[in-house]
């Protein structure tokens, strides 16, 4: 359940009006509101016959005993073609509304919309799964997906989540189902973050170039939700203020928790473990970090720990288990801190310094509904100089810091307090004197 404050509250005259706004914008709202705008754009002529129905602007489609034609795909250096078919290509047995198909392209761009790549929908003359036009025939449910990218954690989660969603719309849940990557390049796609496949299917991501010099007919096919659509969800959300929680990225966070079997190991005698996620990075490092640790540890409340997540040294669902077990997570600016996803529900996500970017793990945590804080006192934080960016100059996100050790712990103690208020906090509140 979603909590708004009321003096906190803009755009809406009462609580209840915006708890009502942000339930329809990040909830289980949204998925009602993506379901009920679904129109039939293809009907089937007969029983067993093709479909295609759409969302709008053809963020989400469903498409039964569909046909696509790669014998002789016009591949480039282009992820997405948006003319990668020719008419007759893609299409389907079944009477097609072109009028009010063709009305959806208002938002054509490659991670928002399936109008690129449905735009030649065709209505075939015949069926190709019974006059021989099937070289291959998928029987199980195939997932296609437009993916953001795989080697940052934010945007990767952008694809998880927006798929976690669309499972939601067709109010299906099972693994065995086919995710096929619509890329029409002949790339391969870096992806460290492919354990997090398990939680959605049994098998390996297929590539669609796999298909590649045949005609393919898919009995079931999903184009699932973009992970940057315009008003969609994660990616620049719009958000009313002065609300946070939402059942749906906490369902999200449980489901993949439940599925990659990552537990709680709840805290050890009531101490708050505090986890500060340490960059490998050439820029935005925590210079002092070992100071800041250390100063921690000397208070008996806390239970310390730095990690690295690097790639290839760190899997990543021990990742999460580290995550997960964390009571008070730290860290600078970075995708590193889509870890709070995943963080327990009386958690502090601690944005040790937002880098003059504000909006974004702040509202990312509002939407997990984790309490979340960062560095205010901007003479007590030492950037080491003005930052270098590469084409703007001076930027903060391209240098590393120190910070102030006294005003660090100050901080965390009030996080510390946040846990352990928490009414879902597995211990009674225990008084402490380190102020």
């Amino acid at each position: 359940m979603s909590l708004c404050s009321r003096g906190r509250v803009k755009w809406a005259s009462t609580v209840e009006e915006a708890q009502h706004v942000f339930w329809k914008q990040a909830d289980f709202g949204y998925i009602k509101e993506r379901i009920d705008e679904v129109r039939t754009h293809c009907r089937p002529k007969a029983t067993g016959d093709s479909s295609l129905e759409c969302s709008r602007y053809l963020q989400y489609c469903r498409a039964k005993n569909l046909y696509i034609d790669l014998r002789s795909p016009k591949r480039n250096h282009d992820r997405f073609n948006e003319n990668f078919f020719q008419k007759g290509q893609i299409g389907g047995h079944c009477n097609m509304d072109v009028k009010a198909f063709l009305a959806e392209d208002q938002r054509k761009s490659p991670l928002q919309s399936w109008f690129a790549e449905l735009q030649m929908y065709t209505e075939l003359k015949t069926r190709p799964m019974e006059d021989g036009s099937c070289d291959v025939v998928i029987d199980k449910p195939t997932y296609f997906m437009k993916f953001d990218a795989g080697v940052n954690m934010y945007h990767h989660f952008c694809d998880f989540v927006n798929l976690y969603i669309t499972q939601h719309v067709t109010n299906s849940f099972s693994t065995d189902i086919s995710i096929v990557m619509w890329d029409t390049s002949a790339y391969g796609y870096g992806d460290l973050f492919s354990e997090t496949w398990k939680a959605f299917t049994d098998y390996e991501i297929t590539h669609l170039k796999s298909y590649d010099s045949k005609r393919v007919c898919f009995k079931e096919a999903v184009f699932a939700l973009l992970p940057r659509m315009r008003y969609g969800l994660f990616y620049n959300t719009p958000l009313i203020s002065g609300c946070y929680g939402t059942g749906l990225f906490r369902a999200f966070s449980q489901h993949v928790l439940h599925r990659l079997n990552v537990t709680q190991d709840r805290p050890k005698d009531g101490k708050i473990r505090v986890t500060i996620l340490a960059r490998s990075t050439e820029y935005r490092k925590i210079l002092n970090q070992n100071e800041l640790a250390g100063a921690l540890k000397t208070l008996s409340l806390f239970e310390v720990q730095i990690v690295n997540y690097k790639y290839k040294e760190l899997e990543f669902t021990r990742q999460l288990k580290i995550t997960h077990n964390s009571d008070i997570f730290i860290g600078m600016h970075g995708a590193g801190l889509t870890h709070l996803l995943f963080l327990p529900d009386w958690a502090v996500i601690f944005e040790l310094y937002n880098c003059e970017d504000e909006r974004c793990y702040l509202d990312l945590a509002r939407l997990r509904g984790v309490h979340y804080m960062t560095w205010q006192k901007k003479d007590k934080v030492f950037p080491q100089d003005q930052g270098h960016h590469p084409t703007l100059g001076k930027h903060p996100k391209f240098t590393n810091y120190s910070f102030d050790v006294e005003e660090f712990v100050r901080l965390v103690l009030l996080a510390a307090d946040h846990v352990s208020q928490h009414s879902k906090w597995p211990f009674k509140r225990k008084q402490h004197d380190e102020f």
